[in-house]
């Protein structure tokens, strides 16, 4: 069986959090610690991260089934999944839903990439070519496009200089994933479409949006509650793509409400 690296704090009910593209569960730290004072808080580096055994290939079914196999958890939990995450999430729900409680999708987009008919934006995501862009330039220079990426998740952001050198600190503290499981992920966000998974959805569902983020629009709540109707949705007027380090009280406090209303 795959190595999948996991911290565990706190007690209560639990709740597993499921990191985005190129990082590692290290970048939860003080948010984990906030919900840790009243959960049990798994923190899980997906599978090539943090201190995770590499898995090929890289594809969504077989990252969601490496992390189930190694959860010694039967019953249903909350999942949190954070960008990448939370496809990986939404996955897990579709294909194990006896594993699921409910769900926390933070800064996720069920079809990251934007649709389009005959030039009209029928789903809001980020522009594909931009995507691929990241794509190539990831093989031409791996350090410079992490770096772009840290710097396109605070864009906007009035503290941005800060929570970038705070989002480098934390990534910087274990090694990056290596190009093949870097590629997977981006074809995972450029390829999957789990719409019709929140369309079909009947656990309790919360979404968190920053209002700045310059990778999931704002404009996707909307969108979201078209598809599901009793979706619940946050929005952090100043936050981007990180609320959790940008708004951590603000994060786990809508957390915690949503938590427990059920």
């Amino acid at each position: 069986m795959t190595n999948i690296h996991y911290t565990r704090v706190g007690t209560g009910k639990t709740i597993i959090l499921i990191h985005g593209w190129a990082m590692h569960s290290g970048i939860w730290q003080t948010f984990a610690e906030q919900l840790a004072q009243h959960y049990k808080v798994l923190c899980i580096d997906l599978p090539g991260h943090g201190y995770s055994e590499k898995i090929t290939p890289f594809s969504l079914a077989l990252v969601s089934d490496t992390i189930l196999a190694a959860l010694a958890i039967d019953e249903p939990c909350c999942w949190l999944g954070w960008s990448l995450g939370a496809t990986v999430v939404l996955d897990i729900a579709k294909r194990y839903p006896e594993r699921v409680e409910s769900i926390i999708l933070v800064a996720g987009n069920p079809c990251f990439i934007q649709q389009a008919d005959a030039g009209q934006l029928t789903w809001p995501g980020m522009n594909a070519s931009r995507l691929a862009n990241f794509a190539s330039q990831l093989t031409e220079n791996c350090a410079a496009t992490l770096l772009r990426f840290l710097l396109l998740q605070v864009q906007g952001l009035a503290e941005a200089k800060e929570v970038c050198q705070q989002l480098k600190t934390l990534t910087s503290s274990v090694p990056s994933p290596d190009s093949e499981t870097l590629q997977g992920g981006l074809a995972i966000l450029n390829t999957a479409d789990l719409r019709d998974v929140v369309a079909e959805l009947t656990k309790p569902v919360l979404l968190v949006l920053g209002a700045k983020d310059a990778l999931v629009p704002i404009a996707l709540g909307q969108a979201m509650l078209q598809l599901q109707p009793n979706l619940r949705v946050c929005y952090l007027a100043g936050s981007a793509h990180a609320p959790f380090l940008s708004q951590c009280e603000e994060t786990v406090g809508a957390i915690s409400h949503f938590l427990h209303s059920l």
